[in-house]
């Protein structure tokens, strides 16, 4: 599908994708697809065959990620405006609501969506996504070694924190790390850096929508113990652990991703083919 783009309020550009293979007589639901920091809609590639025969697929680029606009350093970065972004682009496709997921910082973004604007999220869905990123290293390890070594060596020197190196196409690997080198490096300082300062366990029972959470159970990003915290927070959810897999299970395993998401949808959801 060819690339859109929409102005935000405060002048960024955000790009994205619609990708709708639903039979043309019915009025598909939207789910909406928000992507990792340092990588962009595109990581969902494996995701949109199996779920745009069901849904309508909008991806968007995060602000300063992929396609979309790289803010100037001295504008402000904060995690509303990360969330009016979602809204802005929501409301120029007239949508009044829809599926929210969420992978990593996607899933922060749509956490907070989903506690602020709590009408625009008919779901929930969130993969290896805490409720904010300061109980890591993100902040004391990430980010200076990012700024000494650049983000491609870094990431590569630590890839087997985010793939299962002996279950991985090399190909997907390289992909990847290609696809992250090309962020503009300052602006994921920041990003990165914002997410390093949040955190909001005691705000986790404002989500009243149905929501899956999906742990990588060999989580290298954060520790596993706060998906406990979200477990018992979130009012109405379903949990899975994805057993031995570190923190990229969005990339090394979509298809079993997506599958579930398509089941947690079919019982969860509210009423297929009747939301715009």
């Amino acid at each position: 599908m060819a690339e859109k783009h929409v102005q935000t309020s405060d002048g960024e550009t955000i790009a994205y994708w619609i990708d709708d293979f639903t039979d043309p007589w019915t009025i598909p639901e939207t789910l909406l697809l928000l992507h990792s920091a340092m990588g962009h809609s595109q990581r969902f590639y494996a995701w949109v065959p199996l779920l745009c025969r069901q849904y309508r697929v909008v991806r968007m680029d995060l602000r300063g990620h992929g396609a979309s606009s790289v803010p100037a350093p001295a504008s402000p970065l904060t995690m509303p405006r990360l969330v009016q972004d979602v809204v802005e682009l929501m409301d120029h496709l007239s949508l009044p609501k829809a599926h929210v997921v969420g992978n990593s910082a996607g899933g922060y973004i749509g956490q907070n969506l989903a506690m602020t604007v709590p009408e625009r999220v008919e779901t929930l869905a969130l993969f290896g996504s805490t409720p904010g990123l300061k109980q890591s290293q993100a902040a004391t390890t990430w980010l200076p070694r990012i700024a000494k070594e650049g983000l491609r060596n870094f990431l590569a020197d630590t890839i087997a924190e985010r793939f299962p190196m002996d279950q991985t196409d090399p190909g997907l690997i390289g992909w990847f790390l290609d696809e992250a080198a090309k962020n503009d490096t300052p602006y994921i300082g920041r990003f990165v850096g914002l997410m390093a300062s949040l955190y909001w366990p005691e705000r986790l029972g404002l989500i009243r929508c149905p929501t899956l959470i999906v742990a990588p159970g060999a989580e290298t990003v954060g520790s596993v113990e706060v998906y406990d915290v979200m477990r018992a927070r979130i009012p109405d959810n379903e949990f899975l652990a994805y057993a031995d897999l570190p923190h990229n299970i969005c990339d090394a395993v979509p298809e079993r991703c997506a599958k579930d998401l398509l089941r947690f949808l079919a019982e969860r959801g509210a009423h297929r083919g009747g939301m715009p």
